[in-house]
């Protein structure tokens, strides 16, 4: 069954506090989740640039549905913020975004109490997601390092509580980066050889970076060059916003397409549910479906 088809219904709660240190502006997130039931899956999900805890309703929404809690952050670099490119602080905001993350983890009974979720989750299973930027936060979660200038690896960010992700549309590795990536997100050098932890990797067919001399295969490194077990699930079509997945009429969407939201929201909720050994049927069936979607889409594993 699709999830546009479902008529679970869905609440969601903002802002709800999180407590942090060292942070210009308090760190708040977004709760939704379903109206009924127990032993609730997690997702942690992270925006792209600029954006904030109030987008992608077109994605939470749909996993809330399909049976998600999904927590949201508003991360610094939120245009609401108003830290530029050329804010002295913004060279530092990749490793806030990390904090907020690991914030919003080991505050999560804290936060979902709240929310009025209490004894509603199962802390077994907590997925992290994110989008673009958040996409390479996320990786981070997952056991990827940043490498500095000289090739080295970072620390290791990995959370425990993690036990899958999704990376949509995430930074590659940083050997093509353009001079204004260099110049402004250096740290966009992610090393995936140490990124364990299983994942599904979204990747649009024609999302051609500005950050990138390279082409819509720089949004598969993730996949390509990370342990197993990975999938990645390619959108033939698909720009860098997945057809809206911030939200519907949205300045950044160059390829409006709700259906393309419709089928990344049940990509990462059908893996993530069968990743979790919860229900395999909705993955399974998209499986399945790729050889019959004209070239729509196609996935892969290892």
């Amino acid at each position: 069954m699709h999830l546009h088809q479902r008529a679970q219904q869905i609440m969601a709660i903002k802002p709800v506090p999180v407590p942090t240190t060292g942070r210009d502006f308090d760190l708040a997130v977004k709760v939704t989740a379903p109206v009924s039931g127990h032993d609730l899956p997690v997702i942690v999900f992270s925006h792209g640039n600029a954006w904030s805890m109030d987008a992608y309703e077109p994605l939470v929404d749909r996993w809330a549905a399909a049976g998600f809690v999904v927590v949201q952050p508003t991360h610094l670099d939120s245009r609401r913020h108003g830290l530029g490119f050329d804010d002295p602080r913004f060279g530092a905001i990749w490793r806030v975004r990390i904090a907020d993350l690991h914030a919003v983890l080991d505050n999560l009974d804290d936060i979902l109490g709240r929310a009025g979720l209490a004894g509603r989750i199962d802390r077994e299973r907590v997925a992290a997601a994110g989008h673009s930027w958040g996409g390479q936060s996320v990786g981070t979660l997952l056991g990827a390092r940043v490498l500095d200038a000289d090739g080295t690896p970072g620390e290791d960010f990995s959370h425990p509580l993690v036990k899958a992700g999704a990376l949509l549309t995430a930074t590659g590795t940083g050997d093509s980066l353009t001079p204004f990536a260099v110049e402004h997100l250096p740290f966009m050098r992610p090393d995936f050889a140490t990124m364990t932890t299983p994942a599904l990797v979204i990747a649009g067919g024609k999302d051609q970076s500005a950050m990138s001399t390279r082409g819509p295969d720089w949004f598969t490194d993730a996949y390509h060059l990370s342990p197993t077990p990975k999938s990645l699930f390619t959108i033939t079509d698909g720009e860098h916003t997945l057809g809206g997945v911030a939200g519907e009429q949205v300045a950044e969407t160059s390829d409006e397409d709700p259906a393309r939201v419709a089928l990344v929201a049940e990509a990462v909720s059908g893996y993530l549910l069968d990743t979790f050994d919860l229900d395999g049927t909705t993955w399974k069936a998209l499986i399945e479906g790729a050889a019959a979607s004209d070239g729509a889409y196609h996935v892969e594993h290892k």
